[in-house]
């Protein structure tokens, strides 16, 4: 079977797909996987992963396409045409992600209107499936379609190791003059609901230092530059990041003896190559139904909840636990 995964974005998102492709594979399936171009380094490298195709859907929504955008979208099309899937999965429930796994011209797999976030979506999908009651997390949503297709599924975590073995030479070298051991604090996040704030991480890190000699070390993404030089300068002592692709990124989470973060993409890039992790989660009603539906799938005890309503001693006494469990860094 020739089997087209559809997840575009975001890095979390991509993250939480992974065993997708692991398990169509180990079900003898060739896997083709179409995303957003700016993701597509996450995914380079996967063994699971025979072709990748890059999409740039955020130029498609202008109102007003190009003709160098036309090419484009008839060049994505026709070479997934030329991959000529048995079957597309759209693992991301929109109308854009169907759209693609339409334009591949196999039967497309998606959840069922009820469970996609934006229902009407649903129509271009031939097989609609309803995850059973045990299928809470993203993982295990993801995994429900693999098993409409007749193809074994086991629950597996994402696994982003592959990363780890991408020559890197800016993610190596910084890591390599880091003070051992050390612990990666990623203050940012994309909605203001997800920020615990740079405050509150210092005196995490000040803690951290005191209580186990973990040195901090302040990771960022694009946009996120003043806040983590908020952070650093809250923190004296502290290494901040230069910024990392994907590969660099994986790297110094590995390393890491423990990451702290918000529900981001680095939270589950960190869970997924093997890093101990803690993470802080909101206090909407939203929110507080994340860590079993979003959550680090490994590391699911590491999880803060109503982060904004917690002594900072009880966000120290869990990351001191989570060190205490018998996980190494990677690297």
């Amino acid at each position: 079977m020739r089997l087209l995964i559809v997840r575009l974005s975001a890095m979390g998102d991509i993250v939480h797909a992974l065993p997708l492709a692991e398990n169509a594979r180990a079900a003898g399936a060739t896997v083709g996987w179409a995303v957003e171009a700016p993701f597509a380094g996450l995914l380079e490298g996967n063994p699971n992963c025979s072709r990748l195709f890059t999409a740039r859907t955020r130029q498609w929504r202008r109102r007003v396409l190009s003709s160098s955008t036309w090419r484009e979208i008839r060049a994505l099309r026709g070479a997934l045409r030329e991959f000529a899937p048995d079957r597309s999965i759209d693992a991301q429930g929109l109308w854009k992600s169907a759209f693609v796994a339409r334009s591949a011209g196999a039967p497309v797999v998606g959840l069922a209107a009820s469970a996609r976030r934006e229902p009407g979506s649903a129509l271009l999908c031939g097989i609609r499936v309803v995850p059973g009651a045990a299928a809470q997390h993203a993982v295990d949503r993801n995994l429900a379609l693999l098993s409409a297709l007749g193809l074994p599924a086991r629950r597996t975590a994402p696994d982003a190791r592959y990363l780890l073995s991408r020559p890197n030479a800016e993610g190596e070298e910084f890591v390599a003059r880091l003070p051992r051991p050390f612990a990666v604090l990623h203050p940012g996040a994309g909605r203001p609901e997800k920020i615990w704030g740079e405050e509150r991480f210092a005196r995490l890190g000040v803690a951290l230092r005191e209580a186990r000699g973990l040195h901090p070390v302040v990771s960022w993404g694009p946009g996120d530059q003043e806040r983590a030089a908020r952070l650093c300068a809250l923190l004296p002592g502290s290494s901040r990041a230069p910024l990392l692709d994907f590969a660099g990124l994986a790297r110094l989470l590995a390393a890491a003896s423990l990451v702290v973060a918000g529900d981001t993409g680095p939270l589950h890039l960190a869970d997924a190559v093997g890093a101990s992790t803690l993470a802080l989660f909101g206090t909407s009603a939203a929110e507080r139904n994340a860590p079993a539906q979003n959550g680090p799938y490994r590391n699911p005890e590491g999880v803060v909840t109503r982060m904004r309503e917690v002594s900072d001693s009880e966000v120290l006494d869990r990351a001191v636990a989570m060190l205490e469990r018998p996980l190494t860094p990677a690297l």
